[in-house]
């Protein structure tokens, strides 16, 4: 952990992860780039999308992280802690490690919590060889999931999604069509259930797309029950409690699950003045400029923007948030305008993806010109190894 080299800096960003570490490259391109210092503790950054490939067996979990150091846009000031608390009264942001550090504009991009102590049962079984529980969710879990595919040999196969915001709403059900496939492969799919458990009330946020997801798995047999939130795993009977919107819980025995936990704002959000009532920092949804502290801007999972947390939104909400904040510090009005743009690669086999795009209205916004709601290899090709290049050499260089 290192202290600040000052205790003031023109622009602050908490977070270095997408969204961070974007704002701060298209800042730094700029000729009237201000003095910027990132606050992010962790050494190493990752691409997460990467890990439902690492998870299905096609890729490995190296290829998704690099050194942080590495990624820090040159003539930034890299502060190594953890923050705590957030005064926009004084303008200033508190460190674990003591230290205070005051602004002039704050950019916040903390990302999304992983609330993985919210299930009873999962922390001591996720990832843990013979227990069946995985996760594509963290790096040090993501391996077990692809050991517990391939060494399926028939029975109950749940894949969960809570009734929480998550990283990418298409991710938990990206793994259930790969290892549906892997299944089939393995010559274990006759003898196998493979059930949606989704706590939501519908199974995908954009409709046009959800039908398709709807008529896929019709025609796999994968059942797709909604309204299911699993509320707790019990390891040693192979078990899990969902509850229903009857208010009445319902026990289903696995052989496989595959868990999308929980997720909420990073609790140091939650109890900050930024948060609005569901702890998620209160934005404008076009501006990206907090509704109540007009030097203060968002964006990403922690943003209380109405749209899917997804690395390709981030792309779309960086340059609206740097160009705004530059604007803010002329004087000036904020001109620049996000629409809810997001995408969502949906994996939906080896070789097969659906790429999903739409805006604030959830309707398609495609950005080929061939119709994006169908399988297709192109689309998975760009997912697998051109859209990886393209965040480490070019979104997070402002180069896009």
């Amino acid at each position: 952990m290192s202290t600040p080299l000052k205790d003031h800096y023109e622009v602050l960003i908490i977070g270095g992860g997408t969204g961070g570490i974007t704002v701060a490259a298209h800042l730094c391109n700029r000729p009237d780039r201000p003095e910027i210092a990132i606050i992010e503790p962790s050494t190493e950054h990752y691409y997460q999308p990467l890990w439902t490939l690492v998870g299905a067996g096609i890729v490995g979990r190296t290829q998704s992280v690099k050194p942080e150091a590495s990624l820090i846009p040159r003539g930034t000031t890299w502060i190594r802690d953890h923050v705590t608390t957030i005064d926009p009264a004084t303008q200033s942001v508190m460190l674990a490690g003591g230290a205070t550090v005051r602004y002039e504009q704050l950019v916040v991009a903390a990302g999304i919590q992983i609330d993985w102590n919210k299930i009873p049962g999962l922390v001591e079984s996720v990832g843990k060889p013979g227990t069946g529980v995985v996760s594509n969710y963290d790096y040090n879990t993501v391996n077990a999931t692809w050991d517990a595919i391939r060494n399926f040999r028939g029975g109950t196969a749940l894949f969960t999604e809570p009734k929480t915001a998550v990283k990418c709403g298409g991710a938990p059900q990206k793994i259930m069509y790969l290892a549906e496939q892997a299944f089939r492969r393995q010559g274990v799919r006759e003898k196998s259930q493979v059930i949606f458990m989704n706590a939501k009330p519908v199974n995908f946020t954009a409709p046009a797309y959800a039908a398709t997801f709807r008529e896929m798995c019709a025609e796999r047999d994968i059942a797709i029950n909604l309204g299911h939130d699993l509320i707790a795993l019990k390891p040693e009977s192979r078990e899990a409690v969902f509850s229903r919107p009857n208010d009445t819980d319902l026990t289903v025995k696995y052989d496989l699950i595959h868990v999308t936990p929980p997720q909420s704002s990073p609790d140091f959000l939650k109890a900050s003045p930024l948060a609005n009532a569901d702890g998620w920092v209160d934005v404008d949804k076009h501006t990206l400029a907090h509704t109540r502290h007009a030097n203060v801007f968002a964006l990403g999972d922690c943003s209380s923007l109405p749209t899917s947390k997804t690395g390709a939104a981030i792309r779309k909400q960086a340059p609206v948030v740097a160009e705004n904040l530059m604007l803010l510090r002329a004087g000036s009005p904020l001109a620049a305008s996000y629409d809810g743009y997001t995408a969502c690669p949906v994996v939906t086999g080896y070789g097969s993806l659906v790429m999903a795009e739409f805006d604030y209205s959830k309707e398609p916004k495609e950005s080929f010109p061939f119709d994006q709601n169908r399988e297709r290899y192109s689309m998975y090709a760009l997912k697998a190894y051109a859209l990886p290049q393209v965040y480490w050499h070019g979104m997070l260089r402002g180069r896009m």
